[in-house]
């Protein structure tokens, strides 16, 4: 039993192997600018919801911790079985709202998990297969027309509530954020952000409100953020 164990710890110290400078100093060159192209990408190609800058801030914070816990951890197999263990006690939650947010988080991942592996070559190759595809749906299907608006609707409470103003929105825009809500004895106010394909949209919605009560008010700001 003795010799058993005193040969997997020679096995465990004999699996460690020198982590290049040179080679993870260039993939970390690699990594920026990766990311920074991936996060141009998602900016003017994804159709989410969310704000795209802010969530496209994080790709590269994502694939570079990827890549430096990958060169560690393949250094040694001892490394790696106590990266299971820490990964099984912490646990990461996301609010990943849609599934294309999480298809560029794994995106980043990969290219994290590519590069940390020194699979450099295969990670270029891979990208810009990737962002061929991307760019080119993109062009084909030209400009999206929609635009993240931002909508304030307030009126008296007695005449509109929380369910009316969302089924009316729902109804004309479909996704949507509620935002803020806000409600006293004198007024209530709703805020959203909504995606608007054709400012035809933008009247409809005016229409519709108008019928449920002349007092409403409504307001549609465009955030450059998005």
């Amino acid at each position: 039993m003795n010799d058993k164990w005193g040969l997997f710890q020679k096995f465990l110290i004999t699996q460690e192997q020198q982590i290049s400078l040179e080679d993870f100093l260039f993939n970390s060159i690699v990594i920026l600018v990766l990311a920074v192209i991936l996060e141009f990408t998602y900016i003017k190609c994804a159709k989410t919801i969310s704000n795209r800058k802010q969530f496209s801030a994080n790709f590269l914070l994502i694939a570079f911790t990827t890549m430096l816990i990958i060169t560690i951890v393949k250094s040694s197999l001892a490394l790696s079985l106590g990266l299971v263990g820490a990964l099984s006690i912490v646990r990461f939650r996301a609010a990943i709202k849609e599934p294309e947010e999480l298809a560029y988080l794994f995106f980043a991942i990969s290219v994290g998990l590519g590069l940390g592996a020194n699979q450099t070559v295969v990670v270029l190759e891979a990208f810009a297969i990737g962002m061929v595809f991307i760019w080119g749906r993109f062009l084909i299907k030209g400009k999206s027309t929609w635009q993240n608006l931002y909508l304030n609707v307030s009126g008296n409470p007695s005449e509109i509530d929380l369910n009316k103003i969302v089924d009316t929105v729902t109804t004309v825009f479909g996704k949507y954020q509620l935002k803020r809500y806000d409600e006293n004895g004198n007024a209530i106010e709703a805020s959203f952000v909504i995606d608007s394909p054709k400012p035809e949209k933008l009247q409809d919605f005016k229409k519709k409100m108008d019928a449920v009560s002349k007092e409403v008010k409504i307001s549609f700001v465009e955030s450059k953020s998005f």
